[in-house]
């Protein structure tokens, strides 16, 4: 599909609804409308129209929208026609646009690859506003929306300013330094500023894990011995019968998440199988406890759960953030500590039953407490995925070999200043990001 053919999709959701709209962005939108709905409506201004189609019958009554480029969302000539929201209206209306000359249905993320690809929204802001449409909650709107609407964009743009001006002294520098001292004082007014730029981007780093678990899911995990009944208190905090549950031991053998929201977060509540010592034969035990402990390494929060009934090996978590005593409807009184096989002891932080639902609200709140400390502020970060974390990496690396490499020439010192330039332009689309593109327009539905 080139920038010459005429794009058009359903633009406002799935079917049957009270209005379907079909959007068109390219340079035959304007002479579609002509043909259909009989001459072009004032610019920017709905129009009551009669579509009809190639045989003149009535392919529907409709509001139409003639919107002439460059001023559109896409850069380009835009209509819209909105119709009955039915989908025989809609098949209808996409059989006439086919038969047009230059037209095509859009793929997933079109319209947005053609605003990117017209300057009208550099690379963050269409990440943005991929997130903007997967989000589910008011933090992740928040968050969403502080990219899509360029803040982000403008914080990458002033980190590369203050690299390509540390870059300029530098090659002035370079060129006066048959003067005396010149690439001295370079270097010593570099050296502060490139120092406090480092330290900008560390700091930025770090709010990172927290802006992807907000993105992608805070990630609690449920772990302990075998029995201790993690997969009914999943059930319990989710509020369905999400695991399969039963009274023999190891009845879970894979990893299970489930999404719920908590304190207005998107939280993924995963239990895991049972951890204990097998022998080398058991290796469907072997590799669900291999599981287990890898989603233990990734998770943000961690419950270590055990239970009155069941002796437990050493906790071979080594600081688990919530020690939860299930089945408290069995204890025979309060229990503070438990103790392992081997002796070791360590302090209950919440008694719950699963199976009466004791405890399970003050377990909720905790956690919502334990989830809104560790996530304020997330919803300000700039650097939210794995793409921008990895741009910030690579120019904080260039910036310290800058620093480290004056020895052996300024030249070599402005070149590096020269990639971590080109690295943080990289975040907003300025450098070439093919690599990219396909994957990030993949998540837009069609039609957007």
């Amino acid at each position: 599909m080139t920038a010459q053919t005429t794009i058009f999709a359903l633009s406002s959701g799935s079917l049957p609804a009270g209005i379907a709209v079909v959007r068109l962005s390219g340079p035959s939108a304007g002479r579609a409308v002509q043909e259909l709905a009989g001459d072009l409506p004032a610019p920017r201004r709905a129009s009551l129209r009669r579509l009809r189609g190639r045989t003149g019958g009535l392919v529907d009554e409709a509001l139409v929208l003639w919107l002439p480029g460059p001023d559109t969302v896409t850069g380009e000539d835009m209509a819209e026609f909105h119709l009955h929201g039915s989908a025989a209206v809609v098949e209808k209306l996409s059989a006439e646009l086919l038969a047009l000359p230059g037209m095509a249905l859009a793929g997933p993320g079109e319209f947005t690859r053609r605003a990117f690809a017209n300057g009208r929204m550099d690379l963050t802001q269409v990440e943005g506003l991929s997130d903007l449409l997967a989000a589910q909650t008011e933090h992740q709107r928040q968050q969403a929306l502080r990219l899509f609407s360029g803040d982000a964009s403008s914080v990458f743009e002033d980190w590369r300013r203050q690299v390509i001006a540390a870059e300029a002294s530098l090659t002035a520098a370079i060129d006066f330094n048959e003067e005396e001292d010149v690439g001295v004082q370079a270097l010593a007014d570099l050296r502060p500023r490139l120092g406090q730029l480092i330290r900008t981007l560390e700091k930025a780093l770090l709010q990172a894990g927290r802006a992807g678990a907000l993105r992608d899911g805070f990630k609690v995990v449920l772990t302990g011995p075998p029995n201790a009944g993690k997969s009914s208190l999943l059930n319990g905090l989710a509020g369905r019968d999400a695991a399969i549950i039963s009274s023999e031991a190891g009845t879970t053998r894979d990893v299970i998440e489930v999404p719920v929201m908590l304190a207005d977060y998107r939280v993924i509540l995963t239990d895991t199988a049972g951890l204990r010592s097998v022998s080398a034969d058991q290796g469907v035990e072997q590799e669900g406890m291999r599981r287990a402990q890898a989603e233990v390494a990734a998770a943000d929060i961690v419950l270590w759960v055990v239970a009155p009934d069941v002796t437990a090996d050493a906790s071979p978590v080594a600081q688990p953030d919530l020690v939860i005593l299930n089945k408290s409807d069995l204890a025979s009184g309060p229990t503070q500590t438990i103790r392992t096989r081997n002796g070791e002891s360590y302090t209950v932080d919440l008694a719950v039953s699963a199976m009466t639902g004791a405890g399970l609200d003050r377990l909720l709140q905790r956690l919502g407490e334990m989830i809104s400390a560790r996530m304020m502020g997330a919803e300000d970060a700039v650097v939210v995925r794995m793409r921008h974390v990895a741009a910030l990496q690579r120019t904080i690396r260039l910036l310290n070999d800058a620093l480290s490499v004056e020895k052996m020439g300024l030249e070599v010192m402005a070149e590096s200043l020269r990639e971590a330039a080109q690295s943080l332009a990289s975040l907003t689309g300025k450098v070439d990001v093919e690599d990219v593109l396909g994957q990030i327009f993949s998540e837009f539905c069609i039609g957007k």
